[in-house]
C-alpha cells in the first residue's frame, strides 16, 4: 500500500528553522519525481520545492536561498530543510510523488500533510 508521511512541522518564530520530513512506504520512491507543495489558507497549492530521480532540483522563487530539498532513497525518505522562515510562510505542507514519464501508470500520490506555522 503506498504511504507518504509527512512530519517536522510545528510553531516555529521568524527567522528560526524547521526540517520536514517525509517517509515513503512503496516500491517507487527511487525513480519518482518528489516535491514539496503548500498550502496557505484561501490560497491555491503551490510547488514548493521539487527533487528528480536524476538529482536535478526546483524551486519557487519564494524560498530560494532558504529551502533546501532533498532525498535519501535508501530510506524512502525526502526531506525539507526550512531557514530563515517568515510568516508567509505559513502554511500546510504536503509531500507529493510522480510518477517519471517512462512509467506506465501516472501515478500522483499525496501526503496528510503538516502544519507549519511561523509566528512570534
Amino acid at each position: 500500500q503506498v504511504q507518504l508521511v509527512e512530519s517536522g512541522g510545528g510553531l516555529v518564530q521568524p527567522g528560526g528553522s524547521l526540517n520536514l520530513s517525509c517517509a515513503a512506504s512503496g516500491n517507487f520512491f527511487s525513480f519518482s519525481t518528489m516535491g514539496w507543495y503548500r498550502q496557505a489558507p484561501g490560497k491555491q497549492r503551490e510547488l514548493v520545492a521539487a527533487s528528480t530521480s536524476g538529482g536535478s532540483t526546483n524551486y519557487a522563487d519564494s524560498v530560494k536561498g532558504r529551502f533546501t530539498i532533498s532525498r535519501d532513497n535508501a530510506k524512502n525518505t525526502l526531506y525539507l530543510q526550512m531557514n530563515s522562515l517568515k510568516a508567509e510562510d505559513t502554511a500546510v505542507y504536503y509531500c507529493n510523488a510522480k510518477a517519471p514519464g517512462w512509467h506506465i501508470t501516472r501515478y500522483d500520490y499525496w501526503g496528510q500533510g503538516t502544519q507549519v506555522a511561523v509566528s512570534s
